[in-house]
C-alpha cells in the first residue's frame, strides 16, 4: 500500500509517533512530508500553500492508497490545490486541537486555528485522537465556536466529525518495555539519599511553571529530602518561574536543561522515582508515559487527560495536595502505583493502526 504522510509541524511527538508509525508497517511504500516546527500561525495556516505550490506540489499529486496527514495540516485548502488528493481517502491524525489550550497574554487572540481544526476534520474520511479528552474537547469547543456565528451555519458539522472520529492513541517505543519496570519506589527511606524528582516539559506557559514553583515552595517549608532534574527545551520567552526555580532551588537541582542524548534523558527517567506533570493542558501525555514505562511513579493534576489514564492515587487537585503527596513519598510512607502501560506499546497497538488505516483504504 502506497500513503503519503504528512507532518506540518513535526514537533517532536509528532516526529516520534511518524517515524514509529513507518517503521510499524515496514511493508507498506511510505512518502513522508513534513515541515519545521517552528512559525506557529504562518505554519498551521501556510503548509498548504508550501506544499500545493512548492517542490512538493508534484509528491503530491502522484499516485497514492492513502494520505494521513497530522490536524496542523490544512488538508481542506490543500484538497483544493491539489485536486488528486481529493480522490484518495484521507485520515487525520489529532495530536492536539485548538480549543483546549490554556489562554496566554502572549498570543494573538484568534478563531482561525479553531476554524482550521473544523475544516480539516471535515475535509478527512477518518480522524483519530490520543485520547478520549482531545476528541470530546474538539467536538465541544467546535460546537461553541460554531454557535458564536452570526448566520449561515449549517447544521449536523459536530455530529459528522463525531461519527468518523476514534481514539487511538500514540504508542511508546517497544524498547521502553526490553526490561522489566523497576519495583515500585513511590518514596525512600531518609537514609537512602534524596528523593529523586523528575520534571520533563517544554518551559512554556502551557506546562505550569507557576504551579512547579508553588510546589517546590511547599516542599522546602515542609522539610522535604528531594532532587529534582529539571528537564526540557527553553525559549527567548519561558516564563520567568522557570528562571526563578534554577536561582532559589539550585541546591535542589540535578540535571537542568534539554537533553538532546535521548539515552541520557532515557536514563534521567530510571533514576527517577517520581515524575511530576503541573502542566495546565496534555492531551496524552507521552513523557508521563515513558517515565512509567521506566519504572516512574507518575503524579499528575486531576483534569485535561489525565484522570482516564491514571488513578486517583497518582493525582492532585492542588499544589498543597502534590506537595503532600512527595513529601510522604520521601520518607516512604505513602508510595504511589506505576500504572502499567505495557498495552500501549508499538508491538501492542500497531495491529489497530493497520487495521483501520488500510480498511479505510479499501474504501477507495
Amino acid at each position: 500500500m502506497k500513503v503519503l504522510l504528512l507532518s506540518a509541524y513535526d514537533a517532536g511527538s509528532h516526529r516520534r509517533w511518524r517515524e514509529g508509525l513507518v517503521a510499524a508497517m515496514p511493508g507498506w511504500e511510505w512518502t513522508v512530508l513534513t515541515l519545521p516546527p517552528r512559525y506557529f500561525s504562518w505554519r498551521v495556516r501556510g503548509n498548504s500553500l508550501s506544499w500545493g505550490r512548492g517542490e512538493a506540489a508534484a509528491i503530491l499529486r502522484q499516485p497514492h492508497d492513502l494520505v494521513l496527514a497530522t490536524s496542523m495540516t490544512d488538508l481542506a485548502a490543500l484538497r483544493g490545490l491539489v485536486p488528486e488528493l481529493g480522490r484518495i481517502p484521507a485520515a487525520v491524525y489529532f495530536h492536539e486541537n485548538q480549543f483546549a489550550y490554556p489562554r496566554s497574554d502572549r498570543a494573538f487572540d484568534s478563531v482561525e486555528p479553531q476554524l482550521l481544526n473544523i475544516y480539516t476534520a471535515l475535509a478527512g474520511d477518518l480522524l483519530l485522537f490520543n485520547s478520549e479528552f482531545n476528541r470530546s474537547t474538539l467536538l465541544q469547543g467546535a460546537r461553541r465556536l460554531l454557535k458564536r456565528f452570526p448566520d449561515c451555519v449549517p447544521p449536523g458539522i459536530c455530529a459528522e466529525i463525531g461519527h468518523k472520529s476514534r481514539v487511538l492513541p500514540v504508542p511508546l517505543e517497544d524498547r521502553l518495555f526490553d526490561s522489566p519496570a523497576q519495583e515500585l519506589r513511590g518514596g525512600r527511606p531518609r537514609n537512602a539519599g534524596p528523593l529523586e524528582v523528575c520534571w520533563a516539559a517544554r518551559w512554556e506557559y502551557d506546562k505550569g511553571g507557576e504551579r512547579l514553583l508553588e510546589i517546590l515552595q511547599g516542599l522546602e517549608r515542609q522539610g522535604a529530602d528531594y532532587r529534582l532534574h529539571l528537564l526540557g527545551e527553553s525559549f527567548r520567552n519561558s516564563p520567568a518561574e522557570f528562571t526563578t526555580i534554577q536561582r532559589e532551588f539550585s541546591h535542589r537541582l540535578g540535571r537542568v536543561g534539554f537533553l538532546p542524548d535521548r539515552s541520557q534523558y532515557l536514563d534521567t527517567l530510571r533514576r527517577s522515582h517520581v515524575f511530576l506533570s503541573t502542566a495546565h493542558h496534555e492531551f496524552q501525555g507521552l513523557a508521563v508515559m515513558e517515565a512509567c514505562a521506566l519504572g516512574c511513579s507518575p503524579l499528575v493534576p486531576d483534569e485535561q487527560a489525565y484522570p482516564e489514564l491514571y488513578p486517583f492515587e497518582n493525582r492532585y487537585r492542588s499544589a498543597s495536595e502534590a506537595v503532600d503527596k512527595i513529601g510522604r513519598m520521601s520518607v516512604f510512607e505513602e508510595p504511589l502505583p506505576v500504572p502499567d502501560f505495557s498495552p500501549y506499546a508499538w508491538q501492542q497497538l500497531g495491529p489497530a493502526y493497520r487495521e483501520c488505516l488500510s480498511g479505510l483504504a479499501c474504501m477507495s
